[in-house]
């Protein structure tokens, strides 16, 4: 179990989304289709990375139904649940990219930065490709979709902008900003979209999903990944694996800890405080951007076995 609240929500958007417009409903689930069998393309360039695929979409569309809650879900336009929805399975596709897309894409953000970033990356080979891609995946994945639009069926351009920004924006991007993230995005059918608010509910919801299901024993060993992987992702996937839940309460988020391993506990520490990070930051743009708040404060850490009661 990742999460639980008193009134669980669960499936909140994709219902909501339903009843308030059939036609964008559809395009999401007929796009689904699609994507559930690209994202497992990631694997490919990273074999032994922590899931990507669309059971990781499912968890970060879980998290926001939890965030967002049904008192706030009634404030959203059909709109903005879609291009969410959509969000959540775009966001991450970057990650499968194929060669041809990886050096076109790799192109243009050369082309819109000064390139003093790659000086010391080979770009040359898979393994050089594999760091680009991991450090810049949001970004491919925004490229991605403005490229294969079309085949999504997604309404207009104003959508594929906002799929495509609220996707970049669940890693590094600037919410603060106004050109890039408008508050009030008119669509062509009158609706509004606030994409700060809802790049705050991408990112958080990424950030948030640590829990030992994220190695989803569906798709990995644990013994064949510490067999076969490198150092970092052994000690990654045993990092997720020591969580053994995440619970979200009103006021903090609670992870559930397992283990007796000093450096994994260490390792959890300096997860929390980077996730920490990233709570402050979307409180932050939530407050400042939009109508919407976000209502947790502190992400702590418990023992397993003072969490009976809890769980």
């Amino acid at each position: 179990m990742r999460s639980r609240l008193n009134d669980d929500p669960e499936f909140l958007l994709e219902r909501t989304l339903e009843i308030k417009s059939s036609d964008l409903h559809r395009r999401f689930k007929d796009s689904v289709l699609t994507l559930t069998r690209m994202l497992s393309n990631y694997q490919q360039v990273f074999p032994n990375f922590t899931d990507h695929t669309e059971l990781h979409s499912l968890n970060v569309i879980n998290f926001c139904n939890h965030l967002i809650g049904k008192k706030n879900v009634i404030q959203l336009n059909a709109d903005e649940i879609y291009v969410l929805l959509m969000s959540c399975y775009f966001h991450d596709i970057g990650m499968g990219i194929n060669e041809k897309d990886f050096e076109s894409f790799l192109n243009n953000i050369l082309a819109d930065k000064d390139g003093s970033i790659y000086n010391t990356l080979n770009i040359s080979g898979n393994k050089d490709m594999a760091q680009i891609i991991r450090k810049f995946h949001n970004e491919f994945s925004g490229m991605f979709i403005k490229k294969y639009a079309d085949f999504f069926d997604i309404p207009s351009e104003k959508h594929v902008f906002a799929i495509a920004q609220i996707s970049r924006g669940h890693r590094k991007t600037d919410l603060l900003n106004e050109k890039e993230y408008p508050p009030d995005l008119l669509l062509p059918n009158g609706n509004k979209i606030c994409l700060p608010y809802l790049s705050v509910l991408i990112r958080l919801a990424d950030e948030i999903d640590v829990a030992s299901d994220r190695n989803s024993t569906l798709l990995y060993s644990i013994e064949t990944i510490n067999d076969n992987a490198s150092e970092d992702s052994v000690i990654a996937f045993n990092t997720h694996e020591a969580i053994k839940t995440l619970i979200i309460e009103e006021d903090c988020f609670s992870l559930i800890v397992e283990t007796e391993d000093e450096r994994i506990k260490s390792n959890i520490k300096e997860l929390v405080e980077k996730m920490q990070e990233t709570l402050d930051y979307c409180r932050k743009v939530a407050m400042e951007r939009s109508p919407f708040r976000i209502t947790q404060e502190k992400i702590r850490i418990m023992e397993l076995k003072d969490s009976v009661n809890v769980i």
